[in-house]
């Protein structure tokens, strides 16, 4: 499974590249905010500021809902760097959008993904990945992981590319139930990845093995 971290700090990205498991990153105009940056301009330069520290794919969200204007955003954030991947929204307008992007050989993550019928479409479309949102879809009393599942499944009855980027992750339980799912990537926050290096058991050991070793001090 590849890790995502799915955020738009700066430093939150260089920990998590620095632990050598870092593949890619997910972002959002949300996540941009939430860090200070503001405008176009401000936007695209910190997307290279990210493609400057990851080497793996860096999703870019488009704002606009049209197919024109989706477009028109879209082929702007694929000039910024090789490794930016397109975020296109799972509408009507977008799977248009996706087709178009995947003719001219532009990478696609479609977001928004709460159905396999959706994912169905956008393989169909040649998004490059579909982003299921589990932890929005457990909050609804459902089970997500059920969702990765399903896609899953489904693509690998058709021989389908596109990868499965478990989204909306909500802790590091999550992104086990995906890796035994079969999701290709899981993208979350820097603490639920963190939270993988924790167990009671580890803590225990290393404090019986530092005790011990004062022994032979």
């Amino acid at each position: 499974m590849k890790f995502f971290i799915d955020t738009a700090d700066l430093e939150q990205i260089k920990e998590a590249a620095a632990l050598g498991i870092l593949d890619g990153v997910t972002t959002n105009p949300s996540l941009m905010a939430k860090v200070g940056i503001k405008g176009t301009d401000a936007v695209m330069n910190h997307y290279k500021l990210i493609c400057d520290i990851v080497d793996g794919p860096v999703s870019a969200e488009v704002i606009s809902t049209d197919f024109a204007g989706m477009v028109r955003e879209g082929e702007m954030l694929a000039e910024i760097h090789p490794n930016i991947v397109v975020k296109i929204p799972m509408i009507k307008e977008g799977i248009k959008a996706i087709k178009h992007f995947s003719t001219l050989g532009i990478k696609t993550n479609c977001t928004l993904i709460f159905s396999a019928g959706q994912a169905l479409m956008a393989a169909k479309a040649g998004a490059t990945m579909v982003s299921p949102f589990i932890g929005r879809i457990d909050d609804s009393n459902w089970e997500g992981v059920q969702l990765i599942e399903q896609i899953v499944n489904i693509y690998g009855n058709y021989g389908y590319d596109t990868e499965v980027l478990a989204a909306s992750i909500r802790s590091p339980l999550h992104i086990v139930q995906c890796a035994e799912a079969g999701a290709d990537i899981a993208t979350c926050p820097l603490s639920s990845i963190l939270g993988l290096l924790k167990h009671p058991l580890t803590d225990i050991g290393l404090a019986q093995f530092l005790e011990d070793a004062k022994k032979f001090a």
